[in-house]
């Protein structure tokens, strides 16, 4: 499932993060990928260890805590701590599929389920840069205003086009589900809106009861927690 979730981040947010990464030091993105990636990566980095990365990553995980449409299409369990990329002159991450088991700290470990890019640049600034997920349905080019945030299967084949013009700031990250399978997050997204709907147009309260109870079960079934 892709899904666009809008103003993740306000503009002062923005424009805060805007100013520190303009400043920082900033470290060849090949660093965290293994060879294969190595190969096709081009862009630069804030270093895992900067001090500045866990702030400003902080900042991100505490604004998307607060939105529940994010919550109902990723059931998070675990992050990996957002990270922050800039792409510019020629810059590009060519087709790749995200690791599948990441190194959390003290030797924990995350399966990643779900891939998150918080874009920090609004479209007119920078030319290509397109984030471009392929999937059965073809190839969808996703180029988000600043402060919004594209979400979807860890499992999908991407890229980032290169760019040719002006430069592409980012954070992205990945979340361990409570929710292994993609299929399943997706019937309980949609069964979660639809019950979102049906309380705003004020639908009956016993099948409302009914259908809540039925997402639950299913999420009590399905989950790993």
């Amino acid at each position: 499932m892709l899904l666009h979730i809008p103003d993740v981040l306000d503009r002062e947010q923005v424009a805060d993060m805007r100013r520190r990464l303009e400043a920082a030091a900033w470290t060849d993105g090949r660093e965290t990928v293994g060879a294969v990636g190595a190969q096709v990566k081009r862009n630069l980095q804030l270093p895992d260890a900067s001090p500045l990365r866990r702030e400003l990553g902080e900042t991100i995980l505490v604004a998307v805590a607060k939105n529940p449409l994010f919550f109902s299409a990723a059931l998070p369990l675990k992050y990996l701590p957002p990270r922050f990329n800039r792409y510019a002159g020629g810059g590009t991450y060519g087709y790749h599929v995200d690791g599948a088991v990441m190194n959390l700290s003290q030797g924990e470990q995350l399966r990643s389920d779900v891939s998150c890019t918080v874009f920090l640049c609004d479209p007119d600034e920078y030319e290509g840069g397109e984030l471009v997920v392929s999937d059965t349905y073809g190839e969808h080019e996703v180029k988000l205003p600043a402060g919004d945030m594209i979400v979807y299967p860890s499992s999908s084949l991407h890229q980032v086009a290169p760019v040719t013009r002006g430069a592409r700031l980012a954070s992205f990250f990945w979340v361990q589900s409570m929710v292994r399978d993609e299929g399943r997050r997706r019937l309980l997204f949609e069964m979660d809106s639809a019950l979102g709907v049906l309380r705003a147009d004020k639908a009956d309260d016993r099948a409302l009861l009914q259908l809540t109870g039925a997402y639950h079960n299913l999420l009590r079934q399905w989950s790993e927690v």
